[in-house]
């Protein structure tokens, strides 16, 4: 059975080297939805907690959320970056409370100091999952993931894994020790 959850990115990138519209820096209000397969924990009767998948994907999402997006061979970004070395917010600012947890992929490298994200590839809708499931395969037993963006949309769909050792009391992802880090629980 499947679980899925929605999530909202503001965030605003462009096609460098592309030949129209979005070669200029544009944004966009994207909506991404992850889905998740498993059996049915009998503890807690669900595949995963929604709750839960949402902590667990937002802390990677959140460095797209209100970023900007570039390739990493766009001349904008070192010029981006030092006008926010001459603003004082290239290494954070105490209003920048959104910031995930940094990740530095072969697709991806996100600063969240300056809420930005550094690709290898120009940053569409497909390049967006692609990085989401690297970042969260591990995590999460992601089966498809769709990104709509503007006119764009893309959605991909992923082998599941083999079941994900899970918390009978809450349906969280126990740790390689066997502990639930919500509720405690430990796997006897």
């Amino acid at each position: 059975m499947r679980s899925s959850t929605t999530f909202d990115i503001q965030y605003s990138h462009r096609f460098y080297g592309f030949k129209g519209e979005a070669q200029y820096l544009h944004g966009h209000t994207g909506v991404m939805t992850i889905e998740v397969e498993d059996a049915i924990n009998a503890g807690v009767n669900m595949v995963f907690p929604c709750n839960e998948i949402r902590k667990i994907a937002w802390e990677v999402l959140k460095n797209f959320d209100h970023a900007l997006v570039l390739r990493e061979d766009d001349p904008l970004l070192p010029a981006i970056m030092g006008v926010y070395e001459k603003q004082g917010i290239l290494h954070g600012h105490p209003q920048n409370t959104m910031k995930g947890e940094a990740f530095d992929t072969e697709l991806a490298r996100a600063i969240p100091e300056a809420r930005i994200v550094v690709t290898k590839e120009t940053m569409t809708v497909e390049g967006m999952i692609k990085i989401v499931y690297d970042l969260l395969k591990d995590k999460l037993n992601i089966v498809k993931i769709t990104f709509n963006s503007g006119v764009n949309a893309a959605s991909e769909r992923f082998e599941p894994r083999e079941r994900m050792e899970r918390c009978p009391l809450c349906g969280i992802l126990l740790t390689e020790d066997g502990v639930c880090v919500k509720c405690g629980y430990r796997k006897k």
